[in-house]
């Protein structure tokens, strides 16, 4: 029988309510066009909360066999995608079954997550060795992602990815030389004097922490990949289409072209200053009611929060997900097994990874890659798909809470 009172009850309260905050939020910035996705968003937060509940019943332990399957299932859906997706903003990662259009690339962000919990929960990243599944086991459904392209989310799987190998004892050294040439990209092409002195940072942890008996051969290698990446960053620079580069580039100075690409950072930041300390009030933000800053409901939603409720508002909504954050790591260490601790903390990295790009991004601190910010941003796919993790993560709490509810009475 279900006991409600092993639920995380802090938990959910926070994802519940901030979601349906987010509602709102949708509400006040189409209420003069008279939109309706805020309608939409208030269904999938009831739809969600419904799987977020029947999950955390589920014994998720039981994804240990069947992982494989919904992996499986995600990569087919992410091909189907490729052949039959429909393109929205510039990528194609949309699909439609039964009427219902969704974004698979979503769900594979959570179907990635289970799978590496499940690789890392029988052998920790500790050796060298355990490394090659999971990057085998990553570079698939990354592959086909970025094919569409969806940069943003390719950037998701590298967060969860290096998150959950440092989780499961991963050496820092190696994942710093993993993250390597993907700084060797942008160095060697921007700065080569400062990419000289990274590369001779990244030979030494090669030497240092790679096996002591090949370490001159890890060394070489170290240099060549580096190397590779720099000479090759032109190659997938040309690779990128024109709004990519300008997302990428822009945020830096986007006075460059204020009615062009640096026109969504340039509002964003007007309304975010607009607020102040206190807000100009819920639907009597200008910014925020006239459609100055445009996809204001999905990528740029802080900038309503933060024009209409100011900096006060702000604040509280990076408490909110302070909170949830600190509640997912103390679900991990909690945890009564390495399967249920990995859930947790890839679901950390998904939700911090994504929240601190976007608002970074809605304030000119990062580039714009069209992450959206979880559960507040409008967006089915990935409102569901937010819902379906923390249900996963309720299913380890509670597993949790009732092994020691059992301890306590088999001691009485």
């Amino acid at each position: 029988m279900n006991d409600t009172k092993n639920f995380d009850w802090f938990l959910i309260t926070l994802v519940i309510g901030i979601s349906g905050f987010g509602s709102l939020i949708i509400y006040s910035t189409q209420i003069y066009k008279q939109g309706t996705d805020w309608q939409s968003q208030l269904i999938m937060v009831v739809i969600g909360s419904i799987i977020l509940f029947a999950l955390s019943n589920y014994p998720y332990e039981l994804l240990l066999k069947y992982h494989w399957i919904t992996y499986t299932i995600t990569n087919l859906l992410l091909v189907a995608v490729i052949f039959a997706g429909t393109t929205i903003n510039g990528a194609q990662s949309w699909i439609n079954i039964l009427g219902f259009q969704f974004q698979p690339s979503e769900f594979a962000k959570v179907a990635l997550i289970i799978s590496l919990s499940a690789l890392l929960h029988y052998r920790d990243a500790s050796k060298l060795a355990h490394f090659l599944p999971v990057i085998t086991t990553v570079a698939l459904p990354w592959i086909l992602i970025m094919i569409q392209p969806d940069l943003g989310t390719g950037l998701v799987f590298g967060a969860i990815t290096l998150t959950m190998l440092y989780w499961a004892n991963a050496n820092l050294g190696w994942i710093l030389l993993i993250l390597s040439p993907l700084f060797s990209a942008f160095l060697f092409n921007l700065v080569f004097p400062l990419w000289l002195l990274f590369i001779i940072a990244m030979i030494l942890i090669a030497w240092f922490t790679l096996p002591y008996h090949f370490r001159h051969i890890w060394s070489l290698v170290t240099l060549f990949l580096n190397y590779s990446a720099g000479q090759l960053g032109h190659i997938f620079w040309d690779l990128l289409k024109p709004y990519q580069k300008d997302r990428l580039t822009l945020f830096l100075e986007p006075e460059k072209d204020p009615l062009g690409g640096g026109y969504h950072l340039i509002q964003s930041r007007i309304a975010i200053g607009s607020g102040k300390i206190y807000g100009n009030g819920f639907l009597d933000a200008t910014q925020t009611h006239l459609n100055f800053v445009p996809e204001q409901h999905t990528d740029f939603i802080y900038s309503a929060i933060a024009d209409q409720f100011g900096f006060i508002g702000s604040i509280t909504i990076l408490i909110v997900y302070w909170l949830i954050c600190w509640r997912l790591v103390m679900i991990a260490m909690n945890s009564r097994d390495n399967f249920g601790s990995l859930l947790a903390i890839g679901v950390l990295a998904m939700i911090a990874f994504q929240t601190v790009i976007n608002i970074g991004m809605t304030m000119g601190l990062a580039p714009i890659t069209g992450i959206p910010l979880p559960l507040l941003s409008y967006g089915r796919s990935s409102l569901l798909t937010n819902f379906i993790a923390f249900g996963l993560v309720e299913a380890v709490a509670k597993a949790r809470i009732m092994t020691v509810t059992k301890m306590k009475r088999s001691k009485n």
